[in-house]
């Protein structure tokens, strides 16, 4: 079974500390439908004496058939009557327990998505991220023996309508984990919080190069393609303050007394080697990663940029939401069934539990979680590749519909029109594609005028992701391509000639990058 068998010193103890999370993993690897029940039985425990059990007329000892029955599958723009009045503050709208803060991530409409964390969600999501660290050091005990650099957001940067804390859920992992854990970042949280996004990263890159780092973590692979490419920018200027024993120069020239006085603390000198090369500074043994869906363009590029081949390791299915699925050996993640409440939608619309699913199928995935979102289309298509005992193994495919996705920023057909109607409001035809590198790029095609810059700042107001990444580089400024006037117009009789229904002839707002070439380039 998981993690029985030979092991370090190391991963013993670790196992040993987190046998709550262990005995719930390989519950639903022993027993899948009993695993879900379960999880069920949690669900319906929280949904009790609230707004939503009222609704939906719930008895509360509905068994899993009973539960499809009484709960339609639902996306967050048809949950958000109800999370607009957790956000206000309310309790004992979805779930008896006590909201303690909101996720917030991108949504499809112009407001990022809001999302509610209760203390029975933040566990189940702890136990999964303790097991993918259990899995590492037994996979390389050596990884334990250094220090880690993970990628993290502000827990907090706002407050919502009803004075709850709103940020990111990396960051709130963070705070979340034991002391002893903590202590083995190299980079402390603060460095995370400065808004400048250069200042961000040099702050963390000026910690990182002194210690000894054995895992670099990063939910996408384009991410640690950036930090190798400020690490060059910055190198001399890196140099200089570690000589120096300071945060002074590059970047941090910008900071202000009180935040270089708390930025400072712990920094450590050193000589750095004569080439930003990431091999040479640190005794790197894993990149964690995405390596699914569009993650998968960047890895080819991880080598070269590393300056060496690093192993590169999935961090698993997992979102803001919570997370589905851990890597616990060296196959394919596998779903915890201990943890949410998993369904798996086919291409027909027909929803299976987890000993439903056949290896080698696509699936959408709808969750149910102890923080509030019962049915949730995730919007995620997911693969099963097999199985562990009763537990699928599932990799990440591609998110569901028209999204524009290269590095998480999940950019949806209804935000490209609403920032198109303000930076091109007389166009008669607009596409947009993804243009991938290794720093990517919308790519606009256009008949019409309009104002290429205006258009990315819209974007950015509307769509928190994107925002993100534009201000860290990990994406580029769009590409705006002029075609001839009448082209959509001959697009779309192409489509109709070659027999296509003319009602289900749409303008074509997202298009991949082969068909988004055929629009520019026909005659």
């Amino acid at each position: 079974m998981v993690f029985d068998g030979a092991g370090s010193l190391g991963f013993f103890v670790l196992r040993a500390l987190l046998g709550r999370a262990r005995e719930r993993m390989v519950g639903g690897i022993r027993d899948a439908r009993a695993a879900q029940a379960a999880r069920l039985r949690v669900i319906l425990d929280n949904v009790r004496g609230t707004a939503f059990e009222e609704v939906h007329a719930m008895r509360g000892d509905e068994d899993l058939h009973a539960w499809r029955e009484a709960i339609p599958v639902r996306s967050y723009d048809q949950l958000y009557p109800y999370l607009e009045h957790v956000a206000a503050g309310e309790q004992r709208v979805l779930t008896r327990s006590r909201v303690r803060s909101l996720l917030e991530t991108s949504g499809t409409t112009g407001q990022p998505k809001w999302l509610p964390v209760t203390d029975a969600w933040a566990e189940t999501v702890q136990d999964a991220q303790s097991l993918w660290m259990l899995a590492m050091v037994r996979s390389d005990p050596g990884v334990s023996q250094g220090r880690v650099l993970a990628h993290i957001s502000p827990a907090e940067h706002r407050r919502s309508p009803g004075d709850l804390p709103v940020g990111s859920n990396t960051g709130r992992m963070f705070l979340a984990q034991p002391w002893w854990l903590q202590a083995r970042a190299a980079v402390p949280y603060a460095a995370f919080c400065v808004d400048d996004p250069d200042v961000r990263a040099y702050s963390v890159l000026r910690h990182a190069v002194t210690h000894p780092i054995t895992s670099w973590t990063a939910a996408n692979p384009s991410t640690i393609l950036l930090y190798c490419r400020h690490l060059a920018t910055w190198w001399d200027a890196l140099a200089a303050d570690c000589r120096d024993g300071t945060l002074t120069h590059g970047p941090a020239a910008r900071l202000d007394g009180p935040s270089r006085a708390l930025l400072s603390r712990g920094l450590g000198r050193r000589a750095l080697p004569a080439e930003p090369i990431p091999a040479d500074i640190w005794p790197l043994r894993r990149i964690n990663c995405w390596t699914g869906g569009p993650a998968a363009f960047f890895i080819p590029h991880l080598a070269e940029a590393l300056g060496a081949p690093v192993g590169v390791h999935e961090v698993g299915i997992t979102a803001s939401e919570g997370f589905f699925a851990v890597p616990v050996d060296d196959g394919d993640p596998v779903a915890f069934l201990g943890g949410h409440l998993l369904e798996f939608v086919d291409e027909q619309g027909v929803a299976r539990w987890a000993w439903e699913v056949e290896a080698g199928q696509e699936y959408r995935l709808v969750i149910s979680t102890e923080a509030g979102l019962y049915r949730y289309d995730l919007a995620d298509i997911v693969r099963v590749t097999g199985f562990l005992g009763e537990a699928p193994r599932l990799v990440f495919v591609r998110k569901a519909g028209n999204f524009l996705n290269a590095t998480g920023e999940k950019v949806t057909e209804n935000q490209v029109v609403e920032a198109a109607r303000r930076a091109f409001p007389g166009a008669v035809g607009l596409s947009v594609s993804l243009g991938l590198g290794l720093v990517p790029v919308l790519r606009v095609a256009l008949e019409g005028q309009g104002d290429r810059v205006l258009f990315d700042l819209e974007l950015q107001r509307i769509n928190v992701e994107y925002r993100s990444r534009r201000e860290t580089g990990r994406m580029g400024p769009p590409q705006l391509w002029t075609v001839p006037d009448g082209a959509f117009a001959r697009w779309k009789r192409t489509l109709l000639d070659a027999g296509a229904p003319e009602a289900q002839v749409k303008d074509p707002v997202i298009l991949d990058p082969e068909r988004w070439d055929e629009l520019v380039r026909q005659p």
